[in-house]
């Protein structure tokens, strides 16, 4: 079996797109020079970054000045938080519990240098409201972020209502950055970042079939960042850039980055929800599959979750049995985030209150562009084969 068509753990990483891989090299190897230099190759390589500053800007929808090149979606969410830091005077952080460990876990070392950490929980369906937040914020609040799409359950989060409910809770003062991972969102659901009230977002390309090490961050806002060095991306991200890492992920974006002029993206939007639609409804024909969050089990609610991401449960079997199960077949899943992999802790699903025995079997299947129906529903027929073994009366 080939690994590529039997891989359902996207939200992990997207098998890379050799297209873009190569054309990204093509051109780093054309520009090699540092783009810093004032000579004639330090210049051409200049140019070549700034175009991909542009194309970047253009199919994001928003200002080449707002486009940050980084490493990757963790030091795009870590660049606006840690500007917190240079602030003069401590204060409180307001984060959602379902963040990814990129800000959960930073946000406890910025809690150790004496700042005040609010968690915001979400609902049992997995999202957090906008009226939460901003109960949650104080006069002294610095930074809010809500993650757009959850990397575990795949529920997608109010972001512009909770950015018009921080602007309301401020009152004219000075408002918090309010920060929004997109890792999960961009190239998979509508993202509208121009004009919507986020000051800040992290985009990462290995998501999109772009090479690892590779991101964005959007600013709306000018910050001031904690770590200071050679002062490249006008001073927010110090290091030699790389032409190689911004020319994929600009390719990436122009290619996946669902807008109102890339046809293509949306028209392959429309289609995985119709496939994940059918897929959930195979998976809920084994008799003992439980959707998390049980609403998604309601087609009225499917507009709430992204059709890229499916976490289910089947009680009875561990979830790293089920991941092993569909391994030895040659199916690819995961039991969560890839990130939390070593650890057996579901911070994510403990925040939902989901019943222990759904969380121990519980995994998730996610997806990707070149997926396509027959191999989601081959998928959901080895499930139902592992499950007849573990419930014989099923068979």
């Amino acid at each position: 079996m080939s690994s590529r068509e039997h891989y359902f753990d996207w939200a992990a990483t997207a098998p890379c797109d050799e297209a873009i891989i190569r054309k990204a090299m093509d051109v780093s190897l054309a520009h090699w020079g540092n783009p810093s230099s004032l000579h004639q190759a330090g210049t051409d390589a200049k140019k070549a970054l700034e175009d991909a500053r542009a194309r970047a800007a253009r199919s994001m929808g928003v200002q080449p000045e707002t486009v940050f090149f980084t490493s990757g979606g963790t030091e795009s969410d870590h660049i606006p938080l840690l500007s917190v830091l240079a602030r003069p005077q401590k204060g409180s952080i307001v984060l959602s519990a379902i963040e990814h460990p990129a800000l959960r876990e930073m946000a406890r070392m910025i809690q150790g240098c004496g700042w005040k950490v609010i968690t915001v929980n979400p609902g049992k369906n997995g999202i957090i409201s906008a009226q939460s937040v901003a109960s949650a914020m104080q006069d002294d609040t610095a930074f809010v972020t809500v993650m757009a799409v959850n990397n575990e359950t795949g529920a997608i989060q109010p972001v512009r209502e909770i950015a018009q409910a921080i602007a309301l809770r401020s009152h004219g003062k000075r408002m918090p950055l309010f920060h929004v991972d997109c890792v999960q969102a961009a190239g998979k659901i509508s993202l509208d970042l121009g004009g919507s009230g986020i000051a800040s977002a992290s985009v990462s390309a290995h998501k999109m079939g772009g090479p690892k090490g590779s991101g964005i961050l959007y600013l709306a806002k000018t910050i001031t960042p904690f770590l200071k060095g050679g002062g490249q991306e006008g001073g927010i991200r110090s290091g030699t850039e790389s032409l190689f890492a911004a020319e994929a992920i600009s390719l990436c974006l122009e290619s996946y980055f669902i807008s109102e002029k890339n046809t293509a993206a949306r028209l392959r939007l429309e289609l995985q929800r119709e496939y994940t639609r059918r897929f959930i409804h195979l998976l809920k024909e084994t008799g003992n599959c439980v959707l998390i969050p049980r609403i998604r089990e309601d087609e009225a609610n499917e507009e709430l979750f992204s059709p890229w991401i499916v976490q289910a449960a089947f009680p009875g079997i561990p979830g790293q049995v089920m991941q092993r199960a569909l391994s030895e077949r040659g199916f690819f899943i995961s039991t969560g985030s890839a990130c939390s992999s070593a650890s057996k802790a579901r911070p994510v699903l403990d925040t939902m209150q989901i019943p222990p025995k759904e969380k121990e079997s519980a995994v998730r299947f996610s997806f990707g562009h070149s997926t396509s129906e027959a191999e989601m529903e081959e998928l959901a027929a080895h499930v139902q084969s592992v499950c007849k073994l573990f419930n014989p009366q099923q068979a």
